[in-house]
């Protein structure tokens, strides 16, 4: 993530979370110091996001998505809506966390929903572990074997199972015998969504 625009000439992750993290920060009424006491994420950390300078991870989107109650693609998106839509694989920057490869692909509003879908590969090397976030996650299993650990249970999924929970309980993914490839899209409902009016704030 060291470059300031993707190939295309449209921001990069980087870019736009700099970009909507401080306009949402405001909106919620909120300083850079209390943000970061409530997400845990150092202040430094969140000069630098909103700077465009810092680096962000899984851990650190799903933690200010957490605390904001905002919807991924509201800190994450750029697109246009309305239109064709096509992705290439090798045009989506890719968001690292401590397990999991995640390549946002599409938000898709539709009546008081919005869904988030991405491209989303388990590694293998690591747990992917969640504190939780906003909104309801479900992910199909396209090839592997996927350990999902979610409101209490554990289950074991293989390539066409599906699984959708709670996302704001913790959860985590483990790929026991090696990398999974999987379809992940979050949904969220209409108040969950960044829209221009201040949002309360679950108090800590």
């Amino acid at each position: 993530m060291d470059a300031l625009s993707n190939d295309d000439g449209s921001p990069s992750i980087r870019d736009m979370l700099a970009a909507n993290l401080r306009a949402t920060r405001v909106a919620r009424g909120l300083s850079l110091s209390e943000l970061a006491r409530r997400s845990g994420i150092g202040k430094a950390t969140l000069s630098q996001l909103e700077g465009g300078t810092g680096n962000p991870t899984i851990e650190t989107v799903f933690s200010l998505s957490r605390v904001l109650e905002v919807a991924i693609s509201d800190l994450l998106d750029h697109r246009p809506r309305g239109g064709p839509t096509v992705v290439r694989a090798a045009e989506v920057e890719v968001l690292r966390g401590e397990g999991v490869d995640l390549r946002p692909l599409r938000r898709i509003e539709a009546d008081n929903s919005v869904f988030e879908v991405y491209d989303q590969l388990v590694r293998g090397d690591a747990p992917q572990r969640s504190q939780g976030h906003a909104g309801v996650e479900h992910t199909i299993v396209q090839g592997g074997r996927l350990r999902v650990e979610a409101g209490g249970r554990t289950v074991d999924l293989g390539p066409g199972d599906y699984v959708a929970f709670d996302a704001r309980e913790p959860h985590s993914y483990t790929a026991p015998d090696g990398p999974v490839q999987s379809v992940l899209l979050l949904q969220y409902r209409a108040d969950e969504r960044l829209d221009g009016r201040p949002h309360p704030v679950r108090p800590d």
